[in-house]
């Protein structure tokens, strides 16, 4: 089948690439001439595991193209995806669609012959009745339905998320257009994944009330966490505990410094705004956005605590700066606001991240670039771990005291045992468990 892809962020490319890997003809649009010139060039614009090798297979195979106009590739489509950003909008936290009514204005203008028009774009409920009043108003003759296929895909196992998913949400009533998606997602069919047809609106609704429950049962454990510190417990224990409670399972039971990224943030704000409008607000998905929040800002305090409460003038090494490990995407990582933090206090801040240094670079200001953990660490009053990247899992813990000019780390992802730290000789501050203090 032929496809066409509008947008080459994280979702549509991934997603154009990994419909190629399934044999379609997909052509990837995007209006921004660099980063097609880039995509032909063969390099990948983001990080992103087995995406760059995924991409150039596929383009070596002539099953994968890239392109800055959308008129022929649309012309040729069985199936055209709007992949475009939806950030929050200024001003008043709703999903800003104007890229993606824009993208539906130019798809109507190339119609030919029936297709199936497929937001693909995190879009709140009624984005799709939308896209098909501009599509119909800009071109009354068109052949075409539009479909919902919200994406569920992990940043760092986007490809197996996209290859092997838990499931397929597909928003449409059209016979038509149910056998396309059908076909689109045919190789899948040996894998016996759920493919879940259902209405247009059901289908927005399924990915936003997913991110919010995900950052929900994030939120929760964070909280708990901050209780586990105040009675002496411990909160791995405890997400162990509730987590093998098949109600409520043990995914997403990680305390740390609080989710960020490209979905999480923008999506329960987007939800709560839609909420309000319809009369029926979600407070306790306001809840966790506003404690989540606040829960980032919190973070630099506890560092400074650690650091004997006072920073100014002191050495703060800062491991991990984008919001998960495997990606370089910096959006709302918790980083942004301890770093922000700890210069606030007077800190000097040295930082260090495998991939995300590069996207960082155009955030902070201020700070020393390091080149490795054991460099950020030289000097340092005390380390602190935001983001686990398998690199910080196995650090030399006798190499890093040797650097140090005090043996202080706080772990914000709990990614070293009490014990270990102790027999190290290290002031160990984690997330929702007791400190470790030196002898």
């Amino acid at each position: 089948m032929h496809i066409a892809m509008i947008g080459t962020g994280y979702v549509g490319l991934v997603s154009g690439a990994c419909f190629s890997e399934f044999g379609h003809d997909v052509v990837c649009i995007d209006s921004d001439a660099a980063k097609i010139e880039t995509l032909k060039a063969g390099r990948v614009p983001i990080y992103e595991p087995g995406l760059q090798e995924l991409v150039a297979d596929n383009v070596e195979a002539g099953r994968l193209s890239f392109a800055n106009g959308l008129k022929q590739a649309v012309k040729a489509a069985d199936a055209v995806f709007i992949a475009v950003g939806t950030p929050s909008r200024r001003g008043d936290g709703h999903a800003d669609l104007s890229y993606v009514y824009a993208a539906a204005k130019e798809i109507a203008k190339a119609l030919n012959g029936y297709t199936v028009v497929v937001t693909k774009s995190t879009v709140p409920v009624g984005t799709g009745r939308e896209v098909e009043k501009i599509i119909r108003k800009a071109n009354p003759k068109a052949d075409f339905d539009v479909v919902s296929n919200p994406e569920f895909l992990r940043e760092g196992s986007a490809i197996e998320d996209f290859m092997r998913p838990d499931r397929v949400v597909i928003g449409t009533q059209s016979e038509r257009a149910r056998k396309v998606m059908q076909r689109l997602y045919r190789p899948l069919y040996l894998l016996e994944t759920p493919l879940l047809f259902t209405t247009r609106q059901t289908a927005e609704l399924v990915k936003y009330a997913a991110n919010a429950f995900l950052a929900t049962k994030i939120t929760f454990i964070n909280e708990i966490a901050d209780l586990c510190e105040a009675v002496d417990a411990n909160v791995q224990d405890v997400a162990k505990g509730i987590g093998l409670d098949g109600r409520i399972g043990s995914k997403f039971l990680h305390a740390g410094p609080g989710y960020g990224g490209s979905c999480f943030p923008k999506d329960t704000l987007a939800l709560t705004r839609s909420a309000k409008e319809a009369g029926h607000p979600l407070r306790i998905v306001e809840a966790v956005a506003k404690v989540n929040d606040g829960r980032k800002k919190k973070m630099a305090a506890k560092i400074i605590a650690a650091a004997g409460g006072k920073v100014k003038g002191k050495a703060i090494a800062v491991l991990g700066l984008t919001f998960k490990p495997n990606t370089d995407d910096m959006r709302e990582a918790p980083s942004l606001y301890i770093v922000a933090g700890l210069k606030k206090a007077g800190a000097k801040v040295r930082v260090f991240d495998p991939e995300g240094m590069k996207e960082a670079k155009t955030l902070l200001k201020g700070v020393t670039w390091c080149q490795d953990a054991y460099d950020a660490a030289d000097g340092a009053h005390a380390l602190a771990i935001v983001t686990e990247w398998n690199e910080f899992r196995a650090l030399d813990l006798e190499r890093l005291k040797k650097l140090m000019k005090t043996p202080v780390i706080v772990d914000l992802r709990n990614v070293y045992k009490r014990d270990e730290m102790a027999a190290a000789g290290f002031d160990y501050i984690s997330v929702g468990r007791a400190p470790v203090t030196r002898k």
